[in-house]
């Protein structure tokens, strides 16, 4: 009975170990998919992926800016942890020499790989993406990421090319007759093909740029998203009660030679809807684009005959507002910037069960299983190493600990879908976001304060029915808060206002409710899942 008990764990062991993992991450990707349930989005290839998974409705970044989202999902540790609100930092140099999630994975065996923007490039990741702490082999950057911000633009022959935001192209018109996410999707596919007939298990890290801005895309995908079906969200304005400390007044786009022509007065004179319009277009052509780049990607996975071995995660750092409150790219707490589109495809798990029942429980449709409970992206490390068999343990209150989580596995929430079954989880998320003063300005940068500038901070908690958020005074050289300094307070209750625009923080039927979410922000991710509420 014994040796049967330690064999059956020993095929266990042996499977695990030799599952592979794709994580995909797409730059600024909101939930503008149409396995999301977005009408005006074309995405083919990601809702067929979506097909035999789990979707997470409800899975929010801890900061809408690049490099602290990634390197807090990287390491499964959140920003008052890391204290890299920006991009200046480098974790092993000035916090703590935490380990990563494919540092993990290439210490158990794994070859590990980074293919585009995985990592945010620069200081943030020691401009070596890690290396070689985290990476097997050398991570690949595209030849053609050097003409990012290059003058190619143009909107008819008689412009010369400008540093637009709206920039469809023509890529044999390029530089290298190609674009970064091209030859990012060239390099995976390279990689995937030398692991056929290798022993050794894989993570493989895709980060394709699209969506970020500029938007410079193939033409072609306009044909697509005609401009007759996009409008501004309405309302199309900032809500009157709420603080200019919660305002981003999208500085990067400023930048941008077309928005500049604009001649808008800063910061609250709003992009006219006849550009919004062209912007909106521009970002769901964006993302059709990088779809049918997964979808080159995936097929290729098939075509190896390893896509059965192979758990597929498809996932953002953070969103995008596309003029909700009238406000346009990431830097806030709300929604739109904070939650992401999550898919994960298990083999033995998702994949084979949702193709072979289309009625798994309540919650699927079709092929696909929606899970509304609320998941974070520091969830993402411990996940993976569940599946991996190498699971990690919860951080203690010592941030001296190596490897650790500040999130946890949602594999039990997935189980649980698929068995039709209700568990006890978290019930909220946790996000924040710095600023530099109360008013918005260009210098310092309200959108992308350094360390040094940031004076105040903006702590968010979301749960199911609501999102509370608090504006504190915050001290860059203790890194450390006021709660006796609330500089301003918002609440949002998603019963009847699922778009955040009608901030009823100073309502009195809402004091005792804003009271208990307040206690619950103080107290932080810790405490969670004691919390017994109907939030």
């Amino acid at each position: 009975m014994l040796f049967t008990l330690w064999f059956i764990n020993l095929i266990v062991w042996c499977t695990a170990q030799k599952q592979n993992f794709l994580l995909i991450i797409v730059d600024d990707l909101r939930t503008a998919l149409g396995c999301y349930g977005d009408a005006k989005a074309y995405t083919p290839n990601i809702d067929r992926l979506a097909t035999g998974a789990a979707i997470f409705s409800q899975a929010f970044a801890q900061q809408a800016l690049c490099a602290p989202s990634r390197n807090s999902f990287l390491t499964s540790r959140r920003p008052d942890t890391l204290h890299l609100y920006d991009f200046y930092s480098y974790w092993r140099k000035d916090i703590g020499n935490f380990t990563t999630l494919p540092q993990h994975l290439k210490n158990n065996g794994y070859i590990t790989k980074s293919v585009g923007k995985v990592f945010h490039p620069g200081i943030s990741s020691n401009n070596s993406d890690d290396s070689p702490y985290s990476w097997s082999e050398t991570p690949f950057h595209p030849f053609t990421e050097r003409y990012k911000d290059a003058p190619m633009c143009q909107t008819n022959m008689q412009m010369l090319p400008a540093q637009n935001l709206l920039c469809p192209v023509k890529v044999s018109s390029m530089p290298n007759k190609t674009l970064p996410d091209i030859e990012i999707l060239r390099e995976a596919k390279t990689f995937l093909s030398n692991q056929v007939g290798n022993s050794s298990p894989f993570f493989l890290a895709v980060g394709f740029q699209k969506p970020h801005i500029p938007f410079k895309y193939p033409k072609k995908y306009l044909k697509n998203h005609p401009l007759h079906k996009f409008d501004v969200p309405k309302p199309y304005k900032w809500s009157n009660n709420v603080s200019s400390i919660a305002y981003n007044p999208w500085n990067d786009l400023r930048k941008r030679e077309d928005v500049a022509a604009l001649n808008l007065k800063f910061p609250w004179e709003k992009i006219p809807k006849s550009f919004a319009r062209l912007i909106i277009q521009s970002y769901y052509a964006s993302v059709t684009y990088i779809d049918d780049l997964i979808g080159t990607l995936i097929n290729h996975l098939e075509r190896l005959s390893i896509r059965g071995d192979t758990t597929i995660i498809l996932m953002s750092d953070h969103g995008w507002s596309l003029g909700e409150h009238a406000v346009w790219a990431k830097y806030s707490n709300y929604d739109v910037a904070l939650k992401v589109p999550l898919i994960v495809s298990i083999p033995g798990l998702t994949y084979e069960k949702l193709k072979e029942n289309t009625n798994v429980n309540n919650s699927s449709k079709g092929n696909q299983i929606f899970i509304d409970s609320i998941v974070e992206l520091v969830d993402i490390f411990p996940t993976i190493a569940d599946l991996a068999n190498i699971s990690i343990p919860i951080c203690s209150n010592e941030s001296t600990q190596i490897t650790c989580s500040e999130g946890i596995t949602f594999i039990p929430l997935i189980r649980a879908a698929l068995k039709d079954e209700v568990i006890l989880w978290k019930k909220a998320a946790f996000a924040q976001y710095p600023r530099p003063s109360i008013e918005p300005s260009i210098h310092p940068n309200s959108d992308e304060p350094r360390l040094k500038e940031i004076k105040a901070m903006g702590y968010t908690l979301r749960t199911n029915t609501y999102r509370y958020i608090a504006w504190l005074s915050f001290n860059p050289e203790t890194m450390s808060p006021n709660w006796n300094n609330i500089i301003a307070e918002e609440l949002y209750d998603y019963s009847y206002d699922k778009g955040e625009n009608q901030n009823v923080a100073f309502l009195e039927e809402y004091a005792k409710l804003k009271e208990k979410l307040k206690i619950l922000l103080q107290h932080g991710w810790r405490n969670i899942l004691s919390a017994k509420s109907n939030f």
